[in-house]
């Protein structure tokens, strides 16, 4: 393999409830306490992050605000303050190019490296790491994570191994026996749905995974099934790139029962809308185009699209674009199995001038 025989030398850096853990440096009566940054629990919103604390009671990222605040009651709510964590985010980048400039961001707390031609450390990529989550330490008070592998998708899974505050190294000559006994929901890009239809196949680990072809994956997955075939054979070439292009974000999910209700169908897609936007925001975009898709019982898929002149600025827009498009659908005369909302059409927030996002995490 040409992993073996010239491998590349990628770290990925994550940073440790990075929203959670700057309000919990900023502000010190939070400290040791469940602190979960996001919305209202008496509104839509959704959590963006929370501290380790609030973890402990099975709270998490995407999680309805008000199913974190039934699992921990005495937790406490706070505004996302993103231009706080621009600040730090801008430091922890500055770190990384002391290092190499091949530097991937792919949020504001979570980065690839490629550090295959840097000379420090006598080129060992596990104390460039090391030296790296130090300095973000001595800089920033915070603590990151690392991954350190010969190909990104091992980097990220190593990335989260040692959490918080520590690393993992997956050399070449460990890869392919690390994916075979990887269970198939710790994989990448594989949520609840995917690993339960994956469990339905009788896949549950990465061994699993391998012994079907690429043709049975795709006609279970469609595209995606291509990339599952070679994740599961150790084959991911995918370059660090430092300035990604991003088409689209969004979410989606698969319902274990069809739903009937429009009601209960329209609050789904603003729960997704909510977490949809979140991802924008932390990966600090703008977009001008929504998309909802729906999937009916019979499986039958249809996409609506809305694009506005100017990006999102009112909180009173989100429900004029769902509304119109929720009425392009059979929703109220069909079943449903499957929503997803996504944002396209694109732009840095760098771009945009004295821009306003509507807030989807809004306390008051």
């Amino acid at each position: 393999m040409d992993a073996q025989i010239n491998p590349r030398k990628i770290i990925h850096i994550d940073m440790d409830a990075f929203f959670a853990a700057v309000e919990q440096r900023d502000f010190p009566q939070y400290r040791n306490k469940p602190l979960i940054v996001g919305g209202l629990p008496n509104s839509r919103g959704v959590v963006a992050t929370c501290s380790y604390e609030a973890r402990a009671f099975g709270i998490h990222s995407v999680m309805p605000s008000s199913t974190a605040l039934r699992l921990c009651p005495h937790a406490i709510f706070v505004k996302p303050r993103f231009d706080a964590y621009r600040d730090v985010s801008e430091q922890i980048r500055a770190i990384f190019k002391e290092y190499t400039e091949l530097v991937e961001p792919v949020s504001l707390d979570e980065a690839y490296l490629d550090v295959t031609t840097t000379d420090h450390f006598n080129h060992s990529a596990t104390r460039i790491a090391q030296d790296i989550i130090q300095k973000i330490k001595q800089k920033t008070q915070l603590t990151a994570s690392a991954g350190i592998s010969y190909n990104k998708f091992l980097a990220k899974i190593a990335s989260d191994i040692n959490k918080p505050n520590g690393l993992f190294t997956i050399t070449p000559k460990q890869g392919s026996q690390f994916i075979e006994q990887l269970p198939i929901g710790k994989f990448h890009g594989i949520g609840q749905a995917t690993e339960q239809k994956m469990h339905a196949l009788g896949i549950y680990t990465g061994k699993d995974l391998k012994a079907l072809s690429k043709e049975q994956l795709q006609h279970h997955f469609g595209k995606t099934g291509v990339h599952y075939f070679h994740i599961a054979h150790n084959e991911d070439n995918r370059p660090v790139r430092p300035y990604r292009t991003i088409k689209s974000v969004g979410i989606e999910k698969t319902f274990t029962h069809d739903l009937s209700d429009p009601r209960v169908i329209e609050q789904s897609i603003k729960c997704l809308f909510s977490t949809a936007f979140a991802k924008l925001q932390k990966k600090e975009l703008n977009a001008l185009t929504v998309t909802l898709k729906v999937k009916y019982e019979n499986f039958e898929q249809i996409t609506r699209s809305r694009t506005g002149h100017e990006h999102l600025t009112d909180q009173g827009l989100e429900q004029e674009i769902l509304t119109a498009l929720i009425k392009k659908t059979a929703i109220g005369q069909r079943k449903v199995r499957l929503l997803g909302i996504s944002f396209s059409s694109l732009e840095p927030k760098s771009t945009i001038c004295h821009p306003q996002q509507l807030d989807l995490f809004q306390l008051s």
